[in-house]
């Protein structure tokens, strides 16, 4: 099977359930680097985490961050992060939930959303429904969606999503999606695996994301990364 490059999601998938990155996904893929195959970190993580990430394990295909929000390669948009949509409704979004909530948005809302710039994040230690609740009479609530990643809970906009920036970024740099290797493990990451031509589910992800896969490994978290380069990519 031909396989031009792989995308791959961060947390869950090249990290185990306490976020600590797996030896064995980094070494698979950079394997598949030496090989001139390019990954591509597909995340919902900000930009430089997602970056400081490709660096630090040899990836050259550059990312997608904030859900789809933003993207990144080197040589690529003057080596600028590309913002690929105004932030209109999410800054409505973040005063409405903000009146709404009260001192629960401060309690509840991720660290890094002074360094967002498409969506709003929500550590998983508020209930989901409360931030749909909350949402439901706000005037542009029809143009957002929420997202669970299994670490926490993002509000994003309906425009954009990891598969169409995933898209995005391999058609600048003449990638055929067809032979692209998608791996995740969480429903946000559903959107940029239909687009793959490989869709891959790690052991740990989530049923629903096992339903649509290619292959479903048997290995959990970087294991199972390592698992499906070896199966369609070393081999």
């Amino acid at each position: 099977m031909k396989i031009e490059a792989i995308a791959v999601d961060i947390d869950g998938t090249i990290t185990d359930a306490k976020r600590r990155i797996c030896i064995s996904a980094i070494e698979s893929l950079r394997k598949a680097e030496d090989m001139g195959i390019p990954t591509i970190i597909v995340t919902g993580n900000v930009a430089n985490y997602a970056y400081a990430t490709e660096v630090l394990i040899g990836c050259s295909g550059g990312f997608v961050g904030e859900n789809g929000g933003i993207i990144f390669k080197e040589g690529y948009n003057n080596n600028n992060v590309k913002i690929l949509i105004k932030r209109e409704y999410i800054e409505g979004a973040e005063r409405h939930l903000q009146e709404k909530l009260g001192d629960d948005y401060a309690r509840h809302a991720s660290h890094d959303n002074i360094y967002r710039q498409t969506e709003i994040v929500f550590y998983k230690t508020i209930e989901r429904e409360i931030i749909e609740n909350a949402l439901k009479d706000y005037e542009y609530g029809d143009e957002l969606e929420l997202y669970d990643s299994g670490f926490a809970i993002h509000v994003t906009d309906k425009r954009i999503n990891k598969g169409t920036s995933l898209r995005l970024l391999c058609e600048k740099n003449n990638i055929n999606m067809d032979y692209v290797m998608g791996i995740g493990d969480s429903e946000n990451d559903e959107d940029f695996l239909r687009e793959c031509g490989v869709k891959i589910a790690v052991g740990n992800a989530d049923e629903s994301l096992k339903e649509i896969s290619t292959y479903a490994c048997e290995n959990k978290y970087g294991d199972g990364v390592k698992e499906a380069v070896e199966k369609f990519v070393l081999g």
